[in-house]
Parts: C-alpha cells; sequence; structure tokens
C-alpha cells in the first residue's frame, strides 16, 4: 500500500454517537503504519474543497477521548451535493496535500459521495482509498443490521414517548390525545423503534404510522375513534415522512434540499404531526397535544447508549484497517451474529449498493393494519434498547362513599 495522509468528514445530520466513530478514525490512523498526517474536513466536502482542514493530528489525545462522549459532529458538516465541475477541485486539494486516504461518515448521499470521488480518482490515475462509515439515526442504510446513532436516537424517542404518554394518560379528563412526530424521511425505524415503550395494552403509544404504507385519512380517523373508545385517549406516533396515494407529503410540504429530498417538519415549513392534530380536533372536537422533536434525539447524548458508542467508535477503527488492506470503495458494516447475548461482528459492503437508496422496514415489521409494530420488529429491536425506567401506577383502590 501507499504511504500518505489520511483526511475524514462527516456529513449530514448529526447523532450522538458519530464522534466517537471520528475518535475510532483518529485513533487507528495514527497507529497506522501507512498513514502518515490525519486531516478532518470542516464542513464537510465543501470545505474540503475550500482548504479548510483540521491537522486532527496534533489534537492532544484528551480531546480525541473526549470525542467518544461528545454529542454533535465537532467536524462541523455539510449537505453539498456533488457537481461534475467539483471533481477536478477535489482531486487537486488531495494532491496538494497527499491525501491517499478518503473517509466520510454519514448516511446514503454521502456514501455516495465517497463512491464518486473514489470512482473519479481511479478514473485519472490518483490512487485513493476510499471507505465509507455508517451514520444515520433513521437506519434506513442498506448492507448493515443497524447503524451506529440510531439506537441512542430511538432510546430518546421511547423514553419520550414513554413519558409523554404517562402525562397524556393522566391528563385524559382534559386532553383526548397527543401526537409524538419524529425523523424518518423514508423509512420508519424510529417511529416504530416507541413501541418498545409499551408494556400494557393501554399503554403508549397505540398507533404507530410510517412512510412504509401509503396514508389513508378515513383508516387513520376510524383507527384514533377505535382507541379513545377503548382508553378514553389515544398516543399516536407518526413519522415525518407519510404520504397519500398520489405521493402527496401528509404535511403539504412543497421544500426540497440539493439531493432533491423533500424537506418535513419546521425545515419545510410544514409538520405531518401538526397536521394529524388537526385531523383528530376538526373530526372529533377534542383537545390534544403534538410533540414534534426534530433534531433533539440526533444529540441527545443524556441518553445515548454505551453499545451504540462502542460499536461507532469500532467503525471508525475497521473504517482503517481497511484501508490498510486496501479495500476501497466500501462500507463499515455491522452484522448481528446473536441477539441473546447480543453480539455483532464488522463486515463491508459495496459503497455501489449503499449509494443514494434508502432501506426501508420489512413488510413483516408491521402488523395487518399497518397501524402498529409485529412480533418480528419487537426482537429485532429489543437488543438495541435498554431496561426502561421502573415507573409505577396507582391501583384504582377508592374510598367508599
Amino acid at each position: 500500500m501507499i504511504r500518505g495522509n489520511a483526511v475524514i468528514g462527516q456529513s449530514g445530520g448529526p447523532t450522538s454517537v458519530i464522534n466517537s466513530s471520528l475518535a475510532g478514525v483518529i485513533t487507528a490512523a495514527k497507529g497506522s503504519g501507512i498513514i502518515d498526517g490525519v486531516y478532518g474536513m470542516n464542513y464537510g466536502i465543501e470545505g474540503f474543497m475550500n482548504e479548510w482542514l483540521f491537522d486532527l493530528g496534533a489534537q492532544p489525545d484528551s480531546i480525541i477521548e473526549g470525542l467518544r462522549r461528545t454529542p454533535s459532529s465537532a467536524l462541523g458538516s455539510s449537505r453539498h451535493k456533488l457537481k461534475e465541475e467539483d471533481f477536478p477541485k477535489i482531486l487537486k486539494v488531495l494532491e496538494k496535500y497527499d491525501i491517499r486516504y478518503f473517509f466520510l461518515i454519514g448516511g446514503n448521499d454521502t456514501m455516495d459521495t465517497v463512491h464518486r470521488v473514489e470512482s473519479y480518482c481511479r478514473s485519472h490515475g490518483y490512487e485513493l482509498t476510499g471507505v465509507g462509515i455508517p451514520k444515520t439515526v433513521d437506519n434506513d442504510l442498506f448492507g448493515t443490521d443497524h447503524t451506529p446513532g440510531f439506537a441512542s436516537a430511538a432510546w430518546s424517542n421511547i423514553l419520550n414517548v414513554m413519558q409523554g404518554g404517562m402525562l397524556a394518560r393522566d391528563m385524559k379528563k382534559v386532553d383526548q390525545f397527543v401526537v409524538y412526530q419524529t425523523i424518518g424521511r423514508d423509512a420508519g425505524w424510529l417511529a416504530a423503534a416507541t413501541a418498545v415503550a409499551r408494556r400494557e395494552e393501554d399503554d403508549a403509544p397505540h398507533l404507530i404510522y410510517t412512510p412504509e404504507h401509503t396514508f389513508v385519512r378515513e383508516s387513520f380517523l376510524a383507527d384514533v375513534e377505535s382507541c379513545i373508545r377503548r382508553y378514553g385517549w389515544v398516543s399516536v406516533v407518526c413519522g415525518e415522512g407519510l404520504k397519500y396515494a398520489d405521493g402527496t407529503p401528509v404535511s403539504a410540504s412543497q421544500v426540497k434540499d440539493k439531493f432533491s429530498n423533500t424537506e418535513f417538519g419546521a425545515m419545510g415549513g410544514a409538520s405531518v404531526g401538526l397536521t394529524l392534530h388537526g385531523m383528530i380536533s376538526s373530526e372529533f372536537g377534542l383537545r390534544g397535544e403534538f410533540q414534534i422533536t426534530e433534531s433533539l434525539i440526533m444529540s441527545d447524548h443524556a441518553r445515548a447508549l454505551q453499545f451504540d458508542l462502542d460499536e461507532a467508535w469500532q467503525c471508525g477503527v475497521e473504517a482503517v484497517r481497511m484501508a490498510e488492506r486496501g479495500e476501497s470503495g466500501f462500507m463499515v458494516t455491522i452484522d448481528r451474529i446473536s441477539d441473546s447475548p447480543y453480539e455483532v461482528k464488522y463486515g463491508r459492503v459495496p459503497l455501489s449498493e449503499v449509494a443514494v437508496a434508502a432501506r426501508p422496514m420489512p413488510a413483516d415489521y408491521f402488523n395487518a393494519a399497518s397501524n402498529f409494530v409485529s412480533e418480528a420488529f419487537m426482537r429485532y429491536m429489543k437488543p438495541l434498547t435498554a431496561p426502561l425506567p421502573d415507573f409505577v401506577r396507582l391501583k384504582r383502590i377508592m374510598v367508599l362513599k
């Protein structure tokens, strides 16, 4: 393998564990026999083209270790969509700084960036090893059992829905419903995960709607009415990417990002949660709450799960090991070996199989009505969580009149 410098960047939205992956890359690269300097892209590929580079090799060890317990994106992020005119600029910077090892931490669009840069360099005779490191709270990357950051964001959602549901249950004489919206443009993993919060039949959530299924207003309102009759209230969880049969977003958002993806929530100036809230209020004349977390769960380090932090770090280490073996054009994967005890190993998948396309939840992870999850999903999800808080409720021991 050729000697040279390495560069690493972070792209897209953050997670509570993304900096742990960064720390893994830096640590492994500094100990590598073929990597000399380690640089960091300030603001992703966009900053790289402007030569905004951190000298990560010069960082104190205490900072690198501290990254393993620090949320957000330490390098700064970017959502720049590569254009053809960008590639000569990128190659020029790679050559200037003798960068031979190219790492990006991110999701589908990020893997596409690594793939295209690595392919361009190869076609122009420049030896570059490109490796992708998985990151997305959406959990929608192909080829990996789950993505670093998903479990912690899911755990944050689970606790939010559990505690918000307890509040709604106890306040049902005032508010009869609560709608909780979570991120998930094309896949419903984060919304579905909240099912773990439900221990008793009347616990939240009662209904879960995800982008994998067409949203039907009449069916939704019938589901809501059934729950209110049964429990006296209803807890609804929805993914932000719900769409009608004709593809129109339930949120009515028309805003697109640089990758032609619809922007939902506050970013898109519209919200599916508020839309569902309005449907229930209008149809039944009831009062209720809506809760929209947006990016809060993406950097909720107070609820980050230790195994998630450890796996994120190990994915960074594995990326460097792959590069040392000359394995270019791949993304690191987490492959589950066992549910009980929970055990994983690390593998790889070609970037061409991961780039751009999102991985939806399998059909058998939903119930027949498509308004809740199945036991198959619960088996998948349980090892990726922690023990629920041991909350109690009063027994209905009433004073005799």
